[in-house]
């Protein structure tokens, strides 16, 4: 099968696990501010693990997990996108990385798992028209849209702290193509599931590849970065703390019991990596995947 990834070497990064081919496209980096993506946790700990710019902004990937079997292939998650308005752009930095640029073609995406529809998650599965705004139309005209009905309807009518997560042109869209509702959790394809979260947002659904004793699963904002994997690690976005803390305890154990590939939606600097438990039984960062481009070694 043709990859349709690529490094800055032009070689393929891709691995076949069982039936599917598996491989993380990068839509590019944004900004949000530190103190907001690591909660109670102060920044004298957390600007140990990642840099702040002169605004306390730190980057982030948006990042997609893609997967290829039996002629369709699924990719969770599409980005920022590029609808936003300069000083849009400008508060949150968004840089978009062109598909051209890793050789990617949003042609080929028969599936589109979106986790939920935050703008940084949501916003690249639309764009303007070429008439201009409002006139918009869909990035994947040919895939069907996984959303969970909860989210949907969440994203449809937010309250008032996600509001400005949750933007109209992101969402209303979505019905025009062939949008699919999911309820808890579903096996939208054999051996690839969806799971419900609700502690980050009322919705949010993570994604599961099963193949044989191996799985690959995206946990989305559940855990958003390798840096998140510590339990007290949670985000100021996150709109029930302890329904997150359950939830990500429930994850991790799974993870680390299963040995799990994790793909991380905004790490930086680590695409994927397992779970491990260290020396005094707290949940961290095993060994971090070295097919995805960009990855490194993790202490």
């Amino acid at each position: 099968m043709k990859a349709l990834f690529f490094n800055e070497h032009g070689a393929s990064d891709a691995m076949n696990i069982g039936e599917f081919r598996v491989s993380v496209h990068d839509h590019g980096s944004y900004r949000l501010d530190g103190g907001a993506m690591f909660g109670t946790v102060p920044k004298a700990l957390w600007a140990k693990e990642i840099q702040a710019d002169a605004e306390n902004r730190i980057k982030l990937a948006t990042r997609s997990l893609v997967v290829e079997t039996g002629g369709r292939t699924f990719m969770a998650d599409a980005g920022n996108g590029d609808k936003g308005t300069d000083k849009f752009k400008a508060i949150f930095d968004i840089q978009n990385r062109p598909p051209a640029e890793s050789g990617f073609d949003p042609g080929a995406v028969t599936d589109l798992v979106l986790t939920h529809l935050h703008f940084d998650h949501a916003g690249g599965a639309t764009r303007f028209a070429p008439a201009g705004p409002p006139d918009l139309e869909l990035c994947y005209p040919k895939a069907t849209v996984y959303v969970q009905a909860a989210n949907f309807e969440n994203a449809k009518a937010p309250n008032a702290r996600e509001k400005a997560s949750y933007l109209k042109e992101n969402v209303l869209p979505l019905e025009s193509g062939k949008l699919r509702l999911t309820y808890g959790s579903e096996e939208i394809h054999p051996s690839i599931w969806v799971h419900r979260s609700d502690g980050h947002t009322r919705g949010l659904q993570w994604l599961e590849v099963r193949a044989g004793a191996e799985s690959v699963v995206f946990p989305s904002d559940l855990i958003p970065t390798a840096r998140h994997i510590p339990l007290a690690y949670t985000m100021s976005y996150d709109i029930c703390a302890e329904t997150l803390l359950a939830e990500k305890e429930d994850f991790l154990r799974r993870a680390v019991q299963g040995n799990w590939i994790v793909v991380f939606v905004h790490d930086p600097d680590i695409p994927a990596a397992r779970v491990k438990m260290d020396e005094k039984g707290r949940f961290a960062v095993g060994e971090v995947i070295g097919f995805f481009p960009g990855a490194e070694r993790h202490p």
